[in-house]
């Protein structure tokens, strides 16, 4: 084996695409390789004896549709090459159909391959600066869309694909609630805060804890969401219902507004919606229509699938709120406990004392201290310096000190 032959491999890196110049180059080459073919195989038809007639007859209309294949993505490459809209795989899918379908015609036609070797040319190796060239552009490309569709929608790609989802899930639910956009107006009224119940009557109050007064809302709609339990009440010291959305109805709410063309242009065509999908389940007429006057609840599949999608602001936001939370949880900030600070300037260190002169002077200075009700001893340092040059610190420190 040769000893650059692993310097070699490590110059290699994986197939790259060819150039648009080099597929209409294969493309063309297939071709006529095709063509020839095609004509060898008319040529041993015309010479042909009586018994092999029939048999060569065969393979040379087996040639000829392979080459007429061949011309045919051979001219379409070339149209795409003019084509500005076309994508950039174009011409190498083209080009890639052309010598499979010229190889097919050599080896109907009963000749040798040669279409086999132009492969070789659409599967070139890139060296390592190739790869990472085309690694850096295409990386560049993907981070200039991200930015174009972060700008567009304020949201990453995993909630963009969220958003996508709650879409397809919201087109197979939102006609099975047999709502109109009257109960939309409900729900929403009842998102913001304002909605509430007083002497039977629904109403949506300008102010937030102000329930007098405001806008009147539907109130069979009303009471058929609550009923429902789209609507959740939560009652004053007044008497008066606050009318808030649970879990249900707020998924019910936004599934309906990404696919409104779910909804039903008036109540009667709405109820009767709900008729239709009732009918099979009641055999009486009245029973019917008793069940169609009752909204059928939101599919517990659709409950469970349905994940809200976020802002990157909403995001942010999160984050921060997170920060603080686990800051506080670990302890935050003490007040009455001052954070270090290193010294200015560097201790002067005086003349080392003798070792046993420090140590007598210790246990002259110590006091002895008697726990109460533990019957045990313990040394405890001075409260002032015990020599100068030594500071606080007793015995263990100043032995350290002084090595």
């Amino acid at each position: 084996m040769p000893e650059n032959a692993c310097a070699v491999q490590s110059q290699v890196g994986p197939v790259g695409d060819p150039s648009p110049q080099t597929c209409l180059q294969v493309a063309r080459q297939a071709a006529i390789l095709a063509v020839t073919a095609a004509d060898d195989a008319m040529t041993a038809a015309c010479h042909s004896r009586a018994g092999a007639a029939a048999r060569l007859e065969a393979v040379m209309h087996a040639a000829h549709k392979e080459a007429v294949e061949v011309e045919k993505w051979a001219d379409r490459a070339e149209e795409y090459a003019d084509d500005p809209t076309m994508p950039s795989n174009a011409l190498l899918y083209c080009a890639r159909e052309a010598v499979d379908h010229a190889v097919r015609a050599q080896s109907a036609a009963g000749v040798e391959t040669t279409a086999t070797d132009l492969r070789a040319e659409l599967e070139r190796k890139l060296t390592t600066a190739e790869y990472a060239e085309r690694e850096t552009a295409r990386r560049r490309e993907e981070a200039e869309r991200e930015a174009e569709e972060r700008a567009a929608t304020g949201m990453d790609r995993e909630n963009r694909d969220r958003a996508a989802r709650n879409r397809y899930l919201a087109e197979g639910h939102v006609a099975e609630l047999g709502w109109t956009a009257g109960h939309v107006r409900v729900l929403e009224a009842a998102e913001s805060g304002r909605l509430y119940w007083r002497d039977g009557r629904a109403r949506q109050t300008a102010r937030h804890g102000v329930w007098n007064g405001g806008r009147r809302i539907s109130r069979e709609r009303t009471q058929a969401l609550f009923a429902a339990r789209f609507l959740a009440a939560v009652r004053q010291e007044d008497g008066t219902r606050v009318l808030t959305p649970t879990p249900m109805g707020q998924t019910a709410l936004e599934l309906a507004r990404l696919h409104p063309a779910g909804l039903h242009d008036s109540d009667q065509a709405a109820y009767e919606a709900r008729l239709a999908r009732v009918r099979r389940r009641h055999k009486r007429r009245d029973d019917q229509k008793a069940a169609a006057r009752v909204l059928p609840p939101l599919d517990s599949s659709a409950l469970k699938r349905y994940r809200k999608p976020l802002l990157l602001t909403e995001q942010q936001a999160r984050a921060e709120r997170d920060a603080v939370d686990r800051w506080e949880d670990e302890g935050g900030y003490c007040p009455a406990v001052k954070a270090p600070r290193p010294a200015t300037t560097p201790a002067r260190a005086g003349p080392c004392p003798d070792k046993f002169m420090v140590g007598r002077e210790v246990r002259r200075a110590a006091r002895l201290v008697v726990t109460p009700g533990a019957g045990r001893k313990d040394f405890l340092p001075p409260a002032g310096p015990l020599l100068e040059g030594v500071g606080a610190g007793w015995l263990g420190a100043a032995s350290l000190w002084c090595g």
